[in-house]
Parts: structure tokens; C-alpha cells; sequence
């Protein structure tokens, strides 16, 4: 008996994932009959953190479906917002995010990162402990199994990323609420509370502060706030558009 083949194809917002063969139109794929079509479909390279609907012949079908031979398979991407179930919305970036892990925490955003490579392992498995979703340009670690949640981070610019992470999970945002070092929230504090943590000359042009409750860390309005403003201020107006209408349902 020979194997099942199918034609699959992938909207366009899925094609760096996949060969260029099969950028264009539905394509052949030869199964074993045997594996689900969200195997079928991560084996062709697409992390399934990016996949949203399957569709077989228009009809909406599970990840677990064993596709048949004749079946014409459309893979669309994640809707936008992306609904995470299951746990407060938060985050973890690997070694090579830290500018964008910094941005989200200057917006509140509750994000974890590893400054050091830990390895796709333990990555994962935080992943999974501490329920955040994990961010990552890695295409390998977000086929881990151990994932709870992840995101591919599509572009290489922080001010790209942050754009594309905040119009795909639309977290709600809290400027000035944690520390952009460790994550950990500010509170106020007064010029004597953070002295010793300041040089003389903060500690003479400066009135108003606040500190990180978890490692000490002072904050005021120094040289770079008027860069951090404009990174709040785009934010909360891309925040403030209105959500799109949902889209009707897509026919392959």
C-alpha cells in the first residue's frame, strides 16, 4: 500500500518557516499515514506556537487529525489578539532578547529573562513551571515539547519587536511600575530611603524617586527619560487602537 499524500499550503505570514518550493500554493507531502497533521506540519518546519487554524478541504480540524490522502490542507497563522488561557499573561525571553525584555518591563509588563545562555532545556521547562510564554527568534527551542507557551520574535530591531509582541498579545501595559534590570516592581521612595545608592551629583539635581523592591536599584528622571517616554508614549497609542473585528472564517 503506498503512502497517503496530501497537498498542504501555508499563508504568507508562515512562509520564512517553510522551503521556498513550498511558498507558493499547496504543495505534495507524502505521510506515513499514521501521524497527526500538527506533526505533518511542524516536520515542514513551521513551530506550531505560530500555527492557528487548520483547515482540510474548509472544514476546521484538530491538531490530532491523521490526514488521509487527498486531503487539501490551509495552515494559517495565530489570531491577532492571541488568547493565552490558562495563566496571567507573562513572559520569558531567551539571552538574545534583551533589549526587547527591558522595553516590556519599562512598559510593566511582567517578563522574565536569562541574560546567560541556560540552554533551550532549561529554558523550556521555566517555560512550562512558571506558565509564561516564551519568546525567541530559535526555531528550534520552539518545537521543544516542553513548552507551555512560546512566540516566534519575527523581526531583529528592538522597536519592531516590541511593536509586533504587543499587537499579537496585547498585554495590558503599566509604564514605570518595574524594574527594567530584575523584573521586580518600583515603589516610591524619598532621596534619604536610595542615598547611598546615588553619586553626588543625583543625588543633588534629583527630588523624586522610586526603587525596585527586590534588588534595590533607584530610579529618577535622568538623561535618557525623555528616550523612555517616547517608547511609552508609542506604546500606550498602538495600545489605545481599537481591536480589529474578527476576521470571517478562512476557506483554503
Amino acid at each position: 500500500m503506498s503512502a497517503p499524500e496530501i497537498h498542504i499550503g501555508f499563508a504568507p505570514e508562515l512562509a520564512l518557516f517553510v522551503p521556498h518550493g513550498r511558498r507558493l500554493g499547496a504543495t505534495a507531502v507524502t505521510t506515513d499515514g499514521t501521524s497527526s497533521l500538527g506533526h505533518v506540519v511542524e516536520s515542514l518546519g513551521v513551530p506550531l506556537t505560530e500555527v492557528g487554524a487548520l483547515r482540510v478541504d474548509g472544514r476546521e480540524v484538530p491538531r490530532s487529525y491523521v490526514p488521509w490522502a487527498g486531503d487539501t490542507v490551509a495552515v494559517h497563522p495565530v489570531d491577532r489578539p492571541q488568547q493565552v488561557p490558562g495563566a496571567p499573561l507573562r513572559f520569558l525571553l531567551d539571552v538574545h532578547l534583551g533589549t526587547l525584555a527591558r522595553r516590556l518591563r519599562l512598559l510593566g509588563v511582567d517578563t522574565a529573562y536569562e541574560s546567560t545562555d541556560i540552554g533551550d532545556p532549561a529554558l523550556a521547562t521555566r517555560s512550562a513551571t512558571e506558565k509564561r510564554v516564551l519568546l525567541s527568534r530559535d526555531r528550534g527551542l520552539l518545537h521543544r515539547r516542553e513548552l507551555w507557551a512560546g512566540a516566534f520574535v519575527y523581526s531583529t530591531r528592538p522597536e519592531d519587536q516590541l511593536r509586533d509582541i504587543l499587537d499579537r498579545f496585547r498585554p495590558a501595559l503599566k509604564p514605570w511600575t518595574r524594574c527594567t534590570a530584575c523584573n521586580g516592581l518600583l515603589r516610591e521612595a524619598t532621596k534619604e530611603q536610595v542615598a547611598d545608592r546615588l553619586e553626588g551629583g543625583t543625588e543633588r539635581s534629583y527630588d523624586v524617586f522610586a526603587q525596585c523592591e527586590e534588588c534595590g536599584r533607584p530610579y529618577w528622571k535622568g538623561a535618557h527619560h525623555e528616550q523612555l517616554e517616547a517608547i511609552v508614549t508609542n506604546a500606550l497609542a498602538e495600545a489605545n487602537r481599537p481591536t480589529p473585528p474578527a476576521a470571517p472564517p478562512r476557506r483554503s
